[in-house]
């Protein structure tokens, strides 16, 4: 990925916090069959090795567990927000009309290597805590005991687990830091009164520390 340095975004634990912000990641493997793509349900163990730890969990007739090999090197993309940006937000269009539109994001890589788990302890394990953090916030929080044990006994014998062990986290956060504050709180203040509050606010936040004026 390419990151100016302006957007880099190095704190391992900010981009934790994206992750466990929006775990749906995009695995990329290249197997037997060449470069594939599956999105999964990723649970971050930020305390295993240097970096962290993913696990997640396939289905058995998907067939990339298979495809890949203990060690492999594999990535997972995470992508916390992005926006369409117009010029009209900007005030120095006003004084200058020197602005064009763009795409701003919040993303992670993770590059790792990536171990299969063809068991069912591990399997039922990592569905029970990812169900467990999802579930929570919920005022009757569903758990894997409110189902029949035979059903889930059944579905738990169809599913596979992976294991990817961190070795490499960069992050990119494309909020506007390339112009000035005043143009990065106007985009921010377009985004929120849109909806997108999230990458707003972060844009927000990011104009304050900006020493641009």
């Amino acid at each position: 990925m390419y990151i100016p340095t302006h957007f880099d975004e190095p704190n391992v634990g900010v981009l934790h916090q994206l992750i466990e912000g929006h775990p749906l990641g995009i695995l990329f493997t290249v197997g037997k069959n060449g470069m594939d793509a599956n999105h999964i349900p990723f649970l971050l163990d930020p305390e295993q090795g240097s970096l962290g730890a993913l696990h997640s969990h396939v289905a058995r007739a998907n067939p990339v567990w298979q495809e890949v090999a203990d060690s492999d090197e594999v990535l997972v993309v995470f992508r916390a927000a992005d926006a369409y940006i117009t010029p009209t937000w900007y005030p120095s269009k006003l004084e200058t009309r020197r602005q064009v539109p763009t795409w701003n994001y919040m993303v992670a890589h993770a590059f790792g290597k990536v171990r299969v788990h063809d068991d069912e302890r591990y399997v039922r394990g990592m569905v029970a805590r990812l169900t467990r953090l999802h579930e929570a916030p919920r005022e009757v929080p569903w758990k894997m005991t409110h189902a029949p044990r035979d059903y889930i006994d059944a579905l738990v014998k169809e599913i596979v687990g992976l294991e990817i062990e961190i070795t490499k986290l960069i992050g990119k956060s494309k909020l506007g830091q390339d112009d000035s504050a005043s143009d990065m709180r106007g985009a921010g203040a377009g985004l929120r009164a849109q909806g997108d509050v999230f990458i707003g606010d972060a844009m927000i936040a990011r104009a304050e520390g900006n020493t641009q004026t």
